[in-house]
């Protein structure tokens, strides 16, 4: 078993696991500075990982018929296995190297915070690392990229911060 020096990781600068999400990346935001994708970092991709996929997702996300089905906030596929991360405020601009932002559970392209109807939720970044790129087209989606990393999945790491 590899040490956790050479765990696959992700984290996101200056915030500790289970830490809270600074304020100018939520809905309510900080004065003008709101709704900024937060940087994100990952270490020790594997090896055979020929793209990364980005989810982040609301997992306290209350439904009326379900006690709670995850709100999608911020879809990214086709990341190089070469990239080490996500700087802040990546969302919305021109993507580099056919990186794709997909479409939220909000209907917005990129990173979109929902109001959050009491603090506390946690929110799941997850990164996985694919054995291929997947090619989802212009509509990307979580649920298309789930299923289209169906089977194709060499690692996985994962991230929760509150609200």
């Amino acid at each position: 078993m590899a040490n956790s020096s050479e765990e696959f990781r992700l984290t996101l600068p200056g915030v500790s696991q289970d830490g809270r999400l600074p304020r100018h990346y939520l809905a309510d935001g900080q004065g003008a500075k709101k709704n900024i994708s937060p940087p994100v970092e990952w270490y020790n991709v594997p090896e055979g990982a020929k793209s990364l996929a980005l989810v982040a997702r609301d997992i306290d996300a209350p439904e009326p018929e379900a006690p709670t089905v995850p709100f999608n906030i911020w879809v990214v596929a086709d990341i190089p296995p070469t990239m080490k991360g996500l700087p802040e405020g990546f969302s919305g601009k021109d993507t580099e190297a056919g990186i794709k932002e997909g479409t939220n559970d909000l209907k917005k392209h990129g990173w979109e915070m929902p109001k959050m109807p009491n603090p506390g939720h946690r929110i799941e970044f997850k990164l996985l690392a694919l054995d291929q790129e997947l090619n989802l087209g212009n509509k990307v989606t979580v649920d298309k990229l789930l299923e289209a990393s169906e089977g194709h999945v060499v690692g996985e790491a994962v991230f929760i911060v509150t609200s």
